[in-house]
């Protein structure tokens, strides 16, 4: 059973930045993929980033050029550096585990909420 506890969020002001963490346990991390999707209020859950084990990336588009996605496979964690946040970046953000054996299974945090405001 693998286990993901996110960190990082909070409330900053537009402009400002952000770096969620997402700590897994119990799965072989290294082979999985990785992934932040998020959910505003009254939307559906959205692709934030993905990272492949062997280092590839993909972004929503709505936050390419300012999101980074990272992983340290020593640490079990997986990073999304946030800058230049905006309001509409308001959202839980949420991480995704994908297993890289054949069941492919998926697994999720319980997300950190991460509100922009003046």
């Amino acid at each position: 059973q693998v286990q993901l506890v996110e960190s990082g969020g909070g409330l900053v002001q537009p402009g400002g930045s952000l770096r969620l963490s997402c700590a897994a346990s119990g799965g072989i991390f290294s082979i999985s993929t990785m992934a932040w999707y998020r959910q505003a209020p009254g939307k559906q859950r959205e692709l934030v980033a993905s990272i492949t084990a062997g280092g590839d990336t993909n972004y929503g588009d709505s936050v390419k050029g300012r999101f980074t996605i990272s992983r340290d496979n020593a640490k079990n964690t997986v990073y999304l550096q946030m800058n230049s946040l905006k309001p509409e970046d308001t959202a839980v953000y949420y991480c995704n585990y994908v297993s890289g054996l054949s069941s492919r299974r998926s697994y999720w945090g319980k997300g950190t909420l991460v509100t922009v405001s003046s």
